[in-house]
């Protein structure tokens, strides 16, 4: 007799359309849930938390919905996934819109993709950095990567990246111009500034070991 399926909480703070991290979720098996009812997220097993636009609107709708109190509330007893400006919004710092205070869950700053950095072929990257890209794991072995290579191509979407200042948390880096973080973990929240959503194979991989993490 098959168990109870997971239930996810998706985090719903008015900020862009997540039907495709929805659809993805129950693809992988896991029951979701669209809300920022903080009796919804509380009852939920999992909680993900996206994120798109700019950082100052994103932590204005946070505040208006009180996701920011659900977060820092879950992180201390429920595995958390935060994608793309949501890994963004749990550090201390943006720089954007000149300077913007995050939720402060971890220690960090995110910080603007530089023009004049380089790509590989000597031109200038373009801003922001946007397709598909190699990346590579600093825990490979861990539970969250079974079935995904190391050098997988996932999708990104974003002009700002998050610096943490424990770079022990780096989960995983990709490559633009320079190395930066790709992906965040501690304990029981996991980030990743990539779309998993968006990016098939790898990415719904990623979605399923989330859903049946155990921590």
């Amino acid at each position: 007799m098959a168990g109870k399926p997971t239930r996810v909480a998706v985090l719903d703070y008015g900020m862009g359309n997540l039907h495709s991290v929805v659809k993805a979720l129950e693809h992988v098996g896991a029951e979701v849930v669209l809300t920022s009812d903080p009796s919804e997220i509380d009852a939920a097993d999992k909680l993900l938390f996206p994120g798109v636009g700019a950082m100052r609107d994103c932590m204005a709708g946070m505040k208006l919905a009180g996701i920011d109190t659900a977060v820092k509330k879950a992180v201390f007893n429920k595995p958390v996934m935060a994608i793309c400006v949501g890994m963004q919004a749990l550090v201390t710092k943006a720089e954007e819109n000149g300077g913007v205070d995050c939720l402060g869950v971890l220690g960090g700053t995110v910080k603007a993709f530089e023009p004049e950095w380089l790509d590989e072929a000597g031109a200038p990257i373009k801003v922001p950095h946007m397709g598909w890209n190699e990346t590579h794991f600093s825990q490979p072995d861990h539970a969250l990567w079974q079935g995904i290579e190391d050098g997988s191509r996932f999708y990104y979407v974003h002009s700002y990246f998050v610096e943490p200042t424990d770079t022990s948390l780096e989960f995983a880096h990709c490559n633009y111009g320079k190395p930066f973080c790709a992906s965040l973990i501690k304990d029981n929240l996991f980030a990743t500034q990539f779309h998993p959503e968006k990016s098939h194979t790898a990415g719904l991989q990623l979605l399923k070991n989330f859903v049946g993490w155990k921590i």
